[in-house]
């Protein structure tokens, strides 16, 4: 039954009521219980007339659903505190079912009244409630009355399941906003090649959490049974956020093998003319490289730059090309290794960094130097450990021969220290163990305050012109060999004052 009728049906049912249940001449008493009966239920059914009157002129986005709800519940209540014999009337049973009716259409209108509702979502009701093509978005003069007419309590499920899309819809929405509003202002940040000055592609930690973030939530998306309304918009997204993944891991890989090549087939002379054809399709892959650089920096921003048309297989086709010089390099490296085995344990990166500073020995020895230099800590207590040796190229350069057998006898130093730093705590066994114990500790202390004296030289012990250095380390070694002289000593009597072969052993260091 429609809203437009529904008080005239009221009114109508009180009639038949009314005539049906005239008293006729049998029974006054009878007739005057009946007419009190009519009193008590046209009331309730006036006051439920008049309220759904004015309530149906009322604007629907301003309808007080809440206290709507609590007069009908109250009208609810009323009717059924009416006469147990009323209930067999259709009038009462027309008015219980009104009530109920209206109960359950505002909490439908509750439903439609939530903001995430748009144009589509009442295209959607009106095609599950049959009921015409009326617009009800942003339409000031829709009324109540106007939803009551769509029969909502006989669709409450459909109206629900409606609300409950638009919610999920307008999540969805939202995270396309937001995906829209972090990518339309990311770019990439340049750096600048140290040797050639040429622009380089950097990303930010952020950028890349970013777009594994984004990525995940697209996939999320998809696997949505809502995702209808936004599956094409959410492919875009989808396949912009991909090509920007695989362009920028490509770009990398091609960025890091051309800064590794770079130096090497350009920056070296020897390559050059021991691979001549690589060194020339080097240049045109430096040319290619550094234009699409340039095409980047022009547009640095994330989306634009990673999906301009063609970008993927042009990077494709420099790796490829990259891939060849390297595979040239490689077997023109593995004579090198047959030369000077070592380099069988250089990684191939590390071997080719040592190449591409062919021409600058110093970082090569310094880096190295560096490396080794700091595996001292490991040995050496922190209280023990001399001042910290600096660097001084010209010093490694000037005489290199010189220099490096200054870099063997500190190497032999260093050794040494290891191996007296076992002697610090140690207990021999026997009844001359604790004197024993007290003489090596004696030699410790003296071959410490031998060490120690490095670390307060007024000179560098790197500059192989330091005269001074000489004669500390033939003294030092002159006092290792009496240190070691006396520790042998001891431990022979150690070995003497053994009682038994098990004590002969007994013999525990504590380093």
């Amino acid at each position: 039954m429609t809203n437009d009728n529904l008080c005239s049906h009221l009114d109508t049912e009180s009639h038949t009521a009314a005539e049906s249940t005239a008293p006729g001449p049998l029974h006054m008493k009878s007739c005057r219980k009946e007419l009190r009966m009519l009193k008590q239920l046209w009331d309730p059914i006036s006051l439920v007339r008049a309220c759904i009157n004015h309530w149906n002129t009322t604007p629907w986005r301003e309808v007080d659903v809440e206290n709507m709800d609590i007069e009908c519940k109250k009208f609810a209540k009323d009717v059924r505190a009416l006469d147990k014999e009323m209930r067999v009337w259709d009038a009462y049973v027309n008015l219980d079912s009104t009530v109920k009716n209206i109960l359950t259409s505002l909490r439908a209108v509750a439903e439609l009244q939530n903001p995430s509702l748009r144009e589509r979502h009442w295209g959607q009701l009106l095609v599950a409630t049959k009921k015409g093509t009326a617009n009800f978005v942003d339409n000031p003069e829709t009324t109540l009355a106007d939803l009551l007419d769509l029969n909502l309590h006989m669709h409450e499920d459909e109206v629900k399941n409606i609300v409950d899309k638009a919610v999920k819809e307008m999540s969805m929405e939202k995270i396309i906003n937001e995906l829209d509003l972090t990518w339309s202002t990311m770019e990439f940040l340049v750096d600048t090649h140290p040797r050639t000055g040429v622009d380089l592609i950097r990303t930010s930690e952020e950028m890349i959490e970013t777009l594994e973030e984004n990525q995940v939530q697209l996939q999320n998306l998809m696997t949505s049974k809502y995702i209808e309304h936004f599956l094409e918009e959410v492919s875009a997204w989808q396949n912009k956020l991909s090509v920007a993944d695989q362009v920028i891991t490509l770009w990398f890989e091609v960025q890091r093998t051309w800064s590794h090549l770079e130096s090497i087939f350009i920056g070296s002379d020897d390559i050059r003319r021991q691979l001549p054809e690589d060194s020339a399709r080097f240049d045109q892959i430096d040319i290619d490289f550094k234009e699409l650089v340039s095409e980047i920096v022009a547009n640095p921003h994330v989306l634009n730059a990673t999906n301009r048309e063609g970008l993927y297989h042009r990077l494709e086709a420099l790796q490829a090309e990259l891939t060849l010089c390297e595979k040239t390099l490689a077997e023109y490296l593995k004579p090198k290794r047959l030369a000077f085995p070592r380099f069988y344990f250089v990684s191939t990166a590390d071997l080719l960094d040592i190449l591409s500073n062919g021409n600058q020995p110093v970082k090569v020895t310094k880096d190295s130097f560096e490396e080794h230099r700091s595996k001292v800590d490991t040995y050496i207590p922190e209280g023990e450990r001399p001042r910290r040796w600096e660097f001084h190229p010209t010093h490694a350069f000037a005489r290199m021969d010189q220099f490096l057998v200054r870099l063997a006898n500190i190497k032999e130093i260093l050794d040494i220290a290891k191996e007296f730093l076992k002697i610090k705590k140690v207990e021999f066994g026997g009844p001359k163990g604790k004197v024993l114990g007290a003489s090596v500790s004696a030699v410790y202390s003296e071959f410490n305050e031998a060490y120690t004296a490095f670390s307060i030289r007024t000179y560098d012990c790197l500059d192989p012109a330091e005269a001074d250095f000489d004669e500390s380390h033939r003294q030092f070694k002159k006092k290792v060999t009496e240190l070691e002289q006396r520790l042998s000593l001891i431990v022979n009597h150690a070995l003497q004052e053994s009682q038994s072969p098990e004590a002969y052993f007994k013999l525990i260091f504590k380093g």
